[in-house]
């Protein structure tokens, strides 16, 4: 299951969403702004920035919506096949 770790007033964390669902891809949001131990959890793993995209609790793209956006229809589906 993908995971977006978003926080409210976040045009890249809505572009993210936006992308997925236009794929069909099933995710689960998580906002940062009403869960602080998953705030907390996000800065122990590095991120200092939202969206933070997961996969199985690991990293599925680097660099959130702009890394999300890079992949090719082929990439995504290899990444959510692994």
């Amino acid at each position: 299951m993908i995971t977006v770790f978003s926080k409210k007033h976040c045009p890249y964390c809505d572009q993210t969403k936006a992308l997925l669902t236009r794929k069909g891809i099933e995710f689960e949001t998580v906002n940062v702004d009403l869960d602080l131990g998953a705030r907390t959890w996000l800065v122990e793993q590095g991120h200092k920035t939202v969206p933070q995209i997961y996969k199985d609790g690991k990293v599925f793209v680097e660099g959130g919506y702009k890394g999300l956006v890079a992949l090719s229809d082929e990439d995504l589906q290899s990444k959510l096949t692994a």
